[in-house]
């Protein structure tokens, strides 16, 4: 367990010095300066101003840059000596009168989108969501498809879409076909749903032709944060036959500011769910002395200021070093701010699936909340809160903070 910390943090703050999630921020009196911040009790540590302050070496230049994308291209040795860093300067007494004026009251921040992201891809790494899904809408054969206990399942998705926490999200146009009609209309999305998830930020880039094999995981993961993969349901059902996700899914993905580094993850590392098929080697992460990569982190969703749902990511089949290794086994290169998201979040009870096309069963079954109103999908003006904790050292907790996001009308569909 890290040595106490000289900042005040209260005692149940998910963001102790065992955690130290990274983000950016801007502040009121200077608003069009990007920094680095660690998120500290209920502080944030204005990184590059401490390294500074602190005449720190060659890692002060990865502190000071507008975005995290140096630092994820410096790699893993790079991370772990500036967490140690960033550990020392609010452990140790010495380093306390450089430091402390750089700490900022976290609600006097601006929180910005961490880093440019570069690719985005998006699993479905959930059982339990993946077969509520193929029930829902192959109620009379096997939900799942034949290769999904083979392979993590993904899609690409459109970086530029990617938001941070806070960003209102645009109720989107497109084509969808309503049932028993032989052709499309186009207009507003009539079932907008969320997805929660988490994301892996992605450093330590490689070579194109250069396979990550699962081994390699923890050179390349740098991170994880919440993320909301809004969905367009009926836009999406009508384009993906017969090639997937585009529009229903690329209008607005959200995150949350805060990342969570892998190594603050250490206590909650869990066994994953077993494989009751065979796999092929490149996925078969259960080999002597492999660290376990599934993860105890407990997902809360929050629909109008009201609990919904609390999806259990220990659950989930697929783990982030297996999506990695897929995702790389073509020889596909990774970039420094690529991001792969988790696909939805979903465990074998109602009340902790993590999507409402689940939680209404694709609306036939209409979610009610504390004052008696419905819903089957959102609504403008519906807010959707996602937060997380998960175990750290000593019975501590780590948090990830939120990633939240208010649904606006959109504009007028063109008659032209």
């Amino acid at each position: 367990m890290a040595a106490p910390t000289w900042v005040a943090v209260p005692d149940d703050s998910p963001f102790g010095v065992h955690n130290l999630p990274y983000g950016v921020f801007t502040t009121a009196d200077r608003p069009r300066e990007r920094r680095i911040g660690v998120a500290i009790g209920d502080h944030v540590l204005d990184a590059g101003a401490a390294a500074r302050a602190a005449g720190a070496g060659p890692e002060a230049g990865l502190l000071t840059a507008p975005t995290l994308n140096p630092l994820l291209a410096a790699g893993r040795s790079a991370w772990t000596a500036v967490r140690s860093l960033l550990t020392a300067w609010l452990t140790d007494q010495a380093h306390r009168p450089a430091v402390e004026p750089h700490l900022l009251p976290r609600d006097s921040v601006t929180p910005h989108l961490a880093f440019d992201v570069a690719d985005y891809v998006d699993f479905y790494a959930s059982e339990h969501h993946a077969t509520n899904v193929g029930r829902i809408f192959r109620p009379d054969v096997e939900p799942l498809p034949a290769n999904w206990k083979h392979l993590p399942i993904g899609y690409h998705g459109r970086s530029g879409t990617i938001v941070v926490s806070g960003t209102p999200v645009v109720r989107p146009n497109g084509q969808r076909r309503g049932a028993g009609l032989s052709a499309p209309s186009f207009g507003p999305c009539e079932r907008l749903d969320f997805e929660a998830e988490l994301g892996f930020v992605v450093g330590g880039p490689t070579a194109q032709g250069e396979p990550v094999a699962l081994a390699e995981a923890e050179e390349h993961v740098f991170g994880v944060c919440l993320l909301n993969d809004w969905s367009a349901r009926d836009i999406q059902a009508w384009e993906t036959v017969p090639l997937g996700p585009f529009l229903g899914k690329s209008f607005a993905t959200s995150v949350s500011p805060w990342i969570v580094p892998l190594d603050a993850l250490a206590a909650a590392r869990v066994d994953p769910p077993p494989h009751d098929v065979g796999i092929l080697p490149y996925l078969d992460d259960r080999g002597a002395g492999t660290p376990p990569r599934g993860l105890d982190i407990a997902v809360e969703v929050r629909l109008r200021g009201e609990v919904v749902s609390r999806p259990p990511f220990s659950t989930m089949y697929w783990t982030y070093a297996q999506m990695l290794a897929h995702m790389t086994v073509n020889g596909a290169s990774l970039r420094a701010g690529d991001l792969f998201g988790s696909g939805t979040i979903s465990g074998p009870l109602r009340e902790q699936r993590g999507a409402l096309i689940e939680l209404t069963w694709n609306g036939e079954e209409p979610l009610v909340l504390a004052d008696g109103t419905k819903r089957t999908f959102l609504e403008d003006g519906d807010e959707l809160v996602i937060s997380a904790t998960a175990p750290g050292p000593g019975g501590t907790r780590i948090g990830f903070g939120e990633v939240a996001g208010r649904v606006v009308a959109g504009p007028e569909p063109s008659v032209n």
